[in-house]
């Protein structure tokens, strides 16, 4: 004679009830911010806020986080070194990296994409080993201070600088140009300090994981491409390769 199959709740070997546990669901995704306007960044910036710039995928496809040099805080600083890649570059336009004596990192760059790396640099007083996040700040003020001149930097150091493009982000669609692009537009000397992102484990933050960064840390994010494009309808003259506020303040 045929037994009735055990129900569900009767089919445990201990002969207790057993209770159908449900599937779980897909895992909660993290809040993502919206891509910024560039008067959203340039506002951020007028504020002493850091933003996000993201380049185009077939080139670096990465985030930079960017500060005013200006503006710099240790606490920022300290940003830059804890999350991203450990490499703290300060952004200079051609007048004011040869006014401090800056060559080229080497003769021939052969960088993919034309980074244009100088010597790097470190403040002739006020730091001790030049590693730490004070450290970096007083050799980014000593370089973009008024009237700053070769000899009040030693070589070399712990702060990258990077000469960017005169056309900006019309010549070249890099972080470099964006950074120098941005301090002029916000009305600031054309110097900033950028560092790229990077994950936990290590490796480069992609646009999700910039996203999530971005709302967690409230920092706009900015495309080149969307800078690019403000560029060329905005600038006098409809894209001559310079913004149209472009008086530097400072040395530079």
């Amino acid at each position: 004679m045929n037994q009735p199959s055990p129900s569900p709740r009767q089919a445990g070997t201990t002969g207790l009830p057993v209770t159908p546990v449900p599937l779980a669901g897909p895992a909660p995704q993290p809040r993502q911010a919206p891509l910024a306007t560039v008067e959203q960044a340039l506002e951020a910036l007028r504020a002493g806020r850091g933003i996000l710039v993201v380049d185009d995928e077939d080139r670096e496809n990465e985030g930079d986080m960017i500060f005013a040099a200006e503006t710099l805080t240790e606490a920022q600083m300290a940003l830059l070194i804890r999350e991203g890649s450990g490499i703290v570059c300060l952004c200079l336009t051609d007048g004011h990296a040869d006014a401090l004596d800056l060559p080229p990192m080497v003769a021939c760059n052969t960088s993919r994409t034309g980074t244009a790396f100088t010597v790097t640099i470190e403040a002739a007083e006020g730091v001790t080993t030049g590693v730490s996040a004070a450290d970096r700040v007083t050799t980014v003020r000593a370089a973009v201070a008024s009237g700053a001149r070769p000899e009040h930097l030693r070589r070399p150091g712990h702060v990258f600088p990077l000469r960017a493009r005169p056309g900006g982000v019309l010549e070249r669609r890099g972080h470099t140009e964006a950074t120098v692009d941005l301090m002029r537009l916000a009305g600031f000397a054309p110097c900033g300090v950028l560092c790229e992102l990077t994950n936990p484990d290590g490796t480069m933050a992609r646009l999700p994981e910039i996203l999530a960064f971005a709302e967690e840390r409230d920092m706009p994010v900015l495309t080149v491409q969307a800078l690019a494009e403000w560029r060329a309808a905005h600038d006098a003259g409809g894209g001559n390769g310079r913004p149209r506020n472009s008086g530097e303040v400072g040395m530079a």
